[in-house]
């Protein structure tokens, strides 16, 4: 019951914050529901549309409830930098009642227009930069900065998930794609300059795609 602070996750592209919040689930053992932020520029898709207008239908913050079936799920705020404002309202400014825990008690969806208790609920944010955020709302947040990966975590990762992943994507055998230390050093140092390991994925992606044909081929 104790009150969870609020994360947020900062970082560059493809370095795991959504696989942060989704282990930080798995081992808290509670719901989880991911809510992207992205071009978000609409204060009702947050706060929800009065019964009046056609088409209305609850927030995304109550249909994330909904969805999770219980009251103190992890939600999940991807792309919180990438929040849009136009003349439909400020999504920002709804976040500041949502992910406050002093007023989320009663926060107050205008579909539901009823006070509904947000306190129980474990919020988790992602942005890849803290540019646009407003301030008041990262006071709100513990920031966290997930930084990039050192080359031989990157080689640790590819060793234990990204190569037996992209060998099954490709319908090959543990035996029919093999990298050796170096070619795995030569994919890391030369051909993927990154912070995450996105990049590294995709060109192990190509090189099982390569070792397949070859295989059909019979080379």
């Amino acid at each position: 019951k104790s009150q969870a602070p609020i994360l947020c996750l900062v970082g560059p592209p493809g370095v795991g914050k959504t696989s942060l919040g989704q282990s930080i689930t798995r081992a808290m053992g509670r719901s989880f529901e991911r809510l992207s932020l992205g071009g978000l520029h609409d204060e009702a898709e947050l706060r929800g549309h009065r019964r009046t207008y056609v088409g209305a239908m609850p927030g995304r913050i109550l249909q994330g409830l909904r969805r999770a079936k219980v009251m103190n799920p992890i939600i999940m705020l991807d792309e919180l930098d990438k929040l849009g404002r136009d003349f439909r309202g400020d999504p920002s400014a709804a976040l500041m009642e949502i992910l406050d825990p002093a007023q989320n008690k009663e926060f107050r969806d205008n579909y539901l227009n009823l006070p509904y208790d947000l306190s129980r609920v474990m919020f988790i944010t992602t942005a890849n930069t803290l540019e646009g955020v407003p301030r008041p709302l990262l006071d709100r947040m513990e920031v966290l900065d997930v930084t990039g990966y050192s080359d031989l975590e990157k080689k640790s990762i590819a060793r234990n998930y990204l190569i037996p992943r992209q060998r099954s994507e490709a319908g090959l055998k543990n035996d029919q794609l093999e990298l050796s230390e170096i070619a795995l050093e030569q994919v890391i140092r030369r051909y993927t300059r990154e912070a995450g390991v996105r990049e590294l994925e995709r060109v192990i992606a190509r090189l099982a795609r390569k070792r397949a044909r070859q295989l059909v081929e019979g080379e």
